[in-house]
């Protein structure tokens, strides 16, 4: 059997080192592929960037005045203390005592009783106060025929109690008389166990029955 020529032995080395070279070279391109899986980054949905010129949403929390109602009117709020009714006030006149010797002056004072169930205002000043002095059916004094400066006060009385006016006015034991007020030689109260009836008024409200006294 003849045997090969030169030519033919240069190539089928040169076909034998062709084709390890393309084996080389696949086995090297398969383990690329394992390792890097280029894939992986073309099919993966790519992240959205973060821009500085978001403006991120922010959540106002409403202040504690703007969530608070307007306060409303309550029926359990105080109510306004209203002016007193006559059927609830009860007034009376006092006296520092009963007999009076002679030249001793009566001192006269006020006693008002709230016999209601509730507070009520009245006005207690000086304006509002008459005392008056008779005998029988003669009208001896009047506390406002020669009254100066008088004043208002309004006060609250309290349901179920009683008061007494503090500052008491004092009868001089003459007849009173606008026209004689400056006078200094006004007819002087007979004496000797002399009988006399207090009456007073305050806030438009009198007494129902007169306080006694006697002069000596």
């Amino acid at each position: 059997m003849p045997r090969p020529s030169a030519a033919v032995y240069r190539r089928r080395r040169l076909v034998v080192v062709i084709g390890l070279i393309l084996l080389v070279a696949a086995i090297g391109i398969g383990i690329w592929l394992l390792l890097a899986k280029p894939w992986a980054a073309a099919d993966a949905s790519p992240k959205p960037a973060s821009s500085s010129s978001e403006t991120p949403t922010t959540t106002t929390t409403p202040t504690t005045d703007a969530e608070s109602p307007s306060p409303s009117p309550s029926s359990e709020q105080t109510p306004a203390i209203v002016a007193c009714e006559a059927k609830d006030v009860e007034v009376s006149a006092v006296t520092d005592a009963e007999t009076y010797a002679a030249g001793v002056l009566p001192k006269l004072s006020i006693s008002l009783t709230n016999k209601g169930t509730k507070d009520c205002t009245l006005d207690v000043g000086s304006t509002t106060q008459v005392f008056t002095i008779s005998s029988g059916a003669d009208v001896w004094w009047r506390s406002t025929d020669c009254q100066e400066n008088p004043s208002s006060m309004i006060a609250t009385l309290t349901a179920g109690t009683t008061v007494t006016s503090k500052d008491p006015v004092t009868w001089d034991r003459t007849r009173s008389s606008v026209e004689t007020c400056d006078q200094e030689n006004r007819q002087r109260a007979p004496g000797g166990g002399a009988s006399y009836h207090v009456e007073v008024s305050i806030g438009g409200f009198t007494s129902l029955t007169t306080t006694q006294i006697l002069l000596y």
